[in-house]
This record gives C-alpha cells, structure tokens and sequence, in this order.
C-alpha cells in the first residue's frame, strides 16, 4: 500500500512538472529577428484568467534607461524596464491570442498571438489587420 501512494504521490509531481515545462508561463530570453542580438528577459504570467508579458531585464547596456516616449496612454514616459507590453492574450487550442503587444521602439500596439513551437521555444508574432503582415520572434526559456 505504501509503495502504491508514493507511486501516485510522484506520479501528481511530475505531472505538475511537465505541464508548468509545456506552459508559456515563465521568463524567456527575446531575441530581435531582424538582427538576432538578444534583447531582453521577459517574464510572461497570468493574471484573472489572462496572458501578460513584462520586460524584466534588459540585455543591452545603453537600452536599460530609455522610457517609452513614442508610447500613447498610460505607457507614455514610461521606463521599458518593468512594462507590461504583452496585454490580454488567452488561450485558444495551442495558442494564444485575442490581446496586444507594444513594440517600445516605435510606441505602436500590434494584434498578438504566441505559441510554445517547444517546450523552451516560444513563437511570438504581432501583427496589423491579419496575421499575414506582421513579425515573428522566437523566445528561448530562461532556465
């Protein structure tokens, strides 16, 4: 009987395990996809039910005090470090969409969606109108 309860005792942690690994939740290193220089960590967390990503370091010294002057709304003037520029986004399938992305180096918000391409890569597209004309990054978990 014992043996049976640790059995399912680690049985639940791994299953806990593997699915926080295949979630989009955590800190991943962005990557420019023009340039491929690594940009930044962002943490991407849920909030009452929704998809938020927060810049959370930046990886280029002479960027880590620039603000969001090009920004609109309550983002104007705002440092880069520490905004929420991932807003709104839910579940849908495999994906993720429905919210926004803000691009700080042109203050402009793009229709969003991401999706795990693997369990530590992350594709991220913004996007104007439909999908067809936008962006795509890949993100690579921190771990």
């Amino acid at each position: 009987m014992i043996n049976n309860k640790k059995f399912i005792l680690f049985s639940f942690f791994l299953a806990i395990q593997f699915s926080f690994s295949q979630s989009v939740l955590g800190r991943w290193k962005t990557v420019d996809d023009e340039t491929k220089k690594e940009k930044g960590i962002v943490e991407v967390y849920e909030k009452e039910g929704k998809i938020y990503g927060k810049i959370v370091e930046i990886l280029e010294p002479q960027n880590r005090n620039k603000k969001c002057v090009l920004c609109e709304g309550s983002d104007k003037d705002k440092p880069i470090l520490g905004i929420v520029f991932i807003k709104g986004l839910t579940k849908e399938g495999s994906e993720y969409n429905g919210g926004e992305i803000l691009d700080p180096k042109n203050g402009k918000l793009y229709k969003c969606y991401i999706t795990l391409v693997s369990k530590d890569k992350l594709k991220v597209r913004g996007y104007l109108g439909i999908s067809l004309f936008g962006r795509t990054q890949y993100w690579y978990r921190v771990k």
